[in-house]
């Protein structure tokens, strides 16, 4: 009898193995790294807590009492305000920390396509014979080309 037959067979062993070298990546990282962020919710809460401490910190004998007092109830309020937000929709945080990733990559494609346009140089402008001919069938002159003075704003059409 063979090895293969004395054994008895597992239906899942390769389920089990890649669960297994998972769990071995995520228990390296977490030594690496430390522990992963949590949802956004929960970072948000971190971030308003942060900023409560800092600003309960500021010590400063130009305030007053009164002044401190006044600091310390904005705080109360804001958590107050913010923590049955996060409690009811935690979810909710986790949708908008996505869609503003995508809206960043949106508005970093299209300024990165303005830029190189503002960058480009009379090389990349001629034709890849050399000859001068321009790649675009365009004005060369074209004003959308140029960079925006002070204050222009940006066409992203």
């Amino acid at each position: 009898m063979s090895d293969a037959t004395d054994r008895p067979a597992d239906d899942d062993a390769w389920a089990s193995a890649c669960a297994e070298d998972l769990e071995a990546e995520k228990a390296r990282r977490r030594a690496q790294h430390g522990p992963p962020p949590g949802s956004a919710a929960e970072e948000l809460r971190k971030l308003v807590d942060a900023v409560a401490d800092k600003v309960a910190s500021f010590q400063t004998p130009l305030l007053g009492a009164t002044a401190q007092g006044t600091v310390q109830q904005i705080i109360k309020q804001a958590r107050s305000a913010v923590e049955p937000v996060i409690e009811r929709n935690p979810e909710v945080f986790d949708h908008l920390a996505a869609a503003s990733g995508e809206l960043l990559a949106a508005y970093r494609s299209a300024v990165e396509g303005q830029e190189r346009r503002w960058t480009r140089t009379a090389a990349d402008e001629a034709g890849a014979d050399g000859t001068g001919a321009e790649k675009r069938a365009g004005d060369p002159s074209d004003p959308r080309d140029e960079p925006p003075a002070a204050g222009e704003q940006i066409d992203l059409d």
